[in-house]
């Protein structure tokens, strides 16, 4: 049997989810990957302890996006009519973007090589994205004769613009880790070894903040992608007073007021 897809590592509030297949460059295309996503993302959701994802690879590579062998057995001509193969990709590896996209917490992606294709497109289903120096991302499927079949056509435009979008869908040239950062496909660029030691001081930021609230934050930035601005702020005044009943606003109003000097109002 082979090993799980992920290895799991906990710190405090924060979950390390490594791709463990580095002999298929963590190939998104395996059997067992969609799985691995959808559950690691349901047990997220329903843990209140973890408050940040970090998502990275083991190996050279992030993620090679499709397993090319198995793209041939599966999807390719002869194997199958067209709608076995449209059933296979919406039973497949779409459900990895509804997953990351209805994650509730914050995540960072720790881009720690090559990010090609549905690989290129796993980064972006994340928040935040940080790369290593030998970092390239590629929206290489028109290299195949393919189309982004994962929703990178929905996942990239909305990184990098519709323009850098189109040169790389339209090419699949890759582009660097400066480049990325010059397009704003990545927040930072930092030095191999200290990939994983940023992505996790960044992550303790973000896991120092109230839980419900980061939670809360992130599901009216995903909203706020599609929604009316009346729609968003009604949405945002019932999270709001939602926030308000938290235990985690009391304790933090609290210390704010101290360090003003300025003690609470006791309740009448």
């Amino acid at each position: 049997m082979s090993e799980p897809f992920f290895k799991l590592t906990r710190e405090g509030a924060i979950l390390i989810a490594t791709m463990n297949r580095p002999q298929t460059r963590n190939a998104l295309t395996d059997h067992d990957v969609v799985p691995a996503f959808t559950e690691l993302c349901e047990e997220v959701n329903v843990d209140a302890s973890v408050r940040v994802l970090v998502l990275t690879g083991a190996g050279p590579a992030f993620s090679s996006g499709g397993n090319l062998k198995t793209i041939r057995e599966r999807f390719g001509s002869g194997r199958g009519a067209p709608h076995e193969s449209r059933t296979a990709y919406r039973d497949g590896i779409q459900r990895i973007p509804l997953a990351l996209c209805n994650l509730e917490v914050p995540t960072i992606a720790a881009v720690n090589g090559p990010a090609y294709g549905a690989g290129n497109d796993l980064a972006c289903m994340c928040d935040i994205r940080i790369a290593c120096e030998s970092a390239v991302f590629a929206e290489s499927f028109v290299k195949l004769g393919l189309i982004p079949g994962d929703g990178g056509a929905w996942l990239l435009p909305r990184v990098v613009g519709m323009s850098r979008a189109c040169e790389m869908s339209f090419t699949g040239d890759p582009i660097d880790a400066t480049t990325a950062l010059a397009w704003g496909l990545v927040s930072r660029v930092v030095p191999a070894e200290h990939l994983l030691p940023s992505a996790l001081d960044l992550a303790r930021r973000i896991a120092a903040n109230s839980g419900p609230a980061l939670r809360m934050t992130k599901r009216l930035l995903i909203e706020g992608r599609h929604a009316r601005l009346d729609s968003l702020l009604d949405q945002s005044a019932a999270l709001q007073a939602l926030a308000h009943q938290t235990t985690e606003h009391e304790s933090a109003l609290d210390a704010a007021l101290a360090r003003f000097g300025q003690p609470r109002a006791a309740t009448p």
